[in-house]
């Protein structure tokens, strides 16, 4: 720890957030320092919250709609701005979230950005320019002020082997046998700000997915939408926080989330993602784990990602996915230590 205790506020706006920021942020308390959370209510963020035993305040609710996200940005500035008044945090912590930066100007603390979504134009330009220090993936395709660059992925810092390590008597606990086929397949809505003119499986292709895998697996969903009532399919059966022990073993997951197709790539899960961004002009990071480790498939065409995640399930692949994966983790960092160490060297 540096010469003095500090006070770090932790903004969390998305699910995948308490994954990105419970490590760093225990490790910072086990430090020394007094580390707060603000949380959004968005999906399972304060469930996954309350199941890690992590304290919070919620600064805002997500909306639906457009006009919903422009009243609920004023909100939460507002709730933000009255949680670190309370607070006085010396650093805020976040991912891309205006409402943060600003904050944190308006109360004199240094901010520090996570970002690795080249996509994110809007929220970007209007976060990036008040942040002390935005850290990006070492191929992220833009260069940004005050950028850190550095050699991982958001998930490492939760399902590096140094803090993750699957327990199959957690499926075992759920009535899943962990040898027996199954895959995981996430569809999400499409009605986040950066989703805008974006889409991923179709109505169709999603009852073409489950109707096909199910002849050969059983096949677990996680959706932010309805699902085809009549196939032979079923919700997550793990609890929110359990979901990374369930990809594990799955011999596939297949989806249009953004997240949880690079979760399954860097647990070494087969993984196929269809939706719109794939392409020439995709992410950084889904090409890196694509085209360089071979982890991920991603499919703007929703057929080809269906054919492609019923041949995983049919003939699950050999030990390549592990070695592939071994590779990956000997040239990335423990991204949970990297945070600590920014946020140390910012405060």
């Amino acid at each position: 720890m540096g010469a003095r205790a500090v006070r770090v506020l932790f903004d969390v706006t998305h699910p995948a957030l308490v994954h990105l920021f419970e490590t760093p942020a225990r490790t910072l308390a086990d430090r020394g320092h007094d580390v707060a959370v603000a949380a959004r209510e968005k999906d399972v963020t304060t469930d996954l919250l309350d199941a890690a035993g992590i304290p919070y305040a919620v600064a805002s609710r997500a909306g639906t709609g457009p006009l919903s996200r422009v009243v609920e940005l004023a909100v939460r500035e507002l709730g933000l701005l009255r949680i670190a008044r309370r607070f006085r945090p010396d650093v805020v912590v976040s991912q891309v979230d205006p409402a943060a930066v600003h904050v944190a100007r308006l109360v004199g603390a240094s901010s520090v950005v996570f970002d690795d979504s080249e996509h994110e134009r809007f929220a970007a330009s209007v976060t990036h320019p008040f942040a002390d220090v935005v850290c990006t993936p070492a191929k992220f395709r833009r260069d940004v002020p005050n950028q850190r660059r550095y050699d991982g992925f958001h998930e490492l810092a939760y399902l590096h082997p140094e803090r993750f390590t699957p327990d199959p008597d957690v499926l075992r606990e759920h009535g899943v046998e962990p040898d027996e086929p199954f895959a995981v397949v996430r569809f999400v809505s499409w009605e986040a700000h950066h989703d805008v003119g974006q889409d991923g499986f179709s109505p169709a292709g999603k009852h073409r997915l489950l109707a096909e895998l199910s002849e050969h697996a059983a096949v677990y969903v996680s959706s932010e939408r309805d699902v085809p009532a009549d196939v032979d399919a079923d919700p997550l059966p793990v609890p929110s926080e359990c979901v990374h022990d369930l990809l594990s073993f799955a011999d596939c997951y297949v989806g249009d989330s953004q997240t949880m197709a690079t979760e399954a790539a860097v647990l070494g899960t087969p993984a196929v993602r269809s939706n719109s961004f794939a392409g020439d002009d995709d992410m950084s990071n889904f090409r890196e784990l694509e085209n360089e480790y071979g982890l991920l498939e991603s499919f703007e065409d929703e057929d080809a990602a269906i054919e492609r995640a019923v041949e995983f399930v049919r003939e699950p692949p050999d030990e390549t996915l592990s070695r592939r994966r071994e590779r990956l983790l000997t040239d990335k960092i423990d991204v949970a230590s990297f945070v600590v160490d920014v946020v140390e060297g910012v405060a």
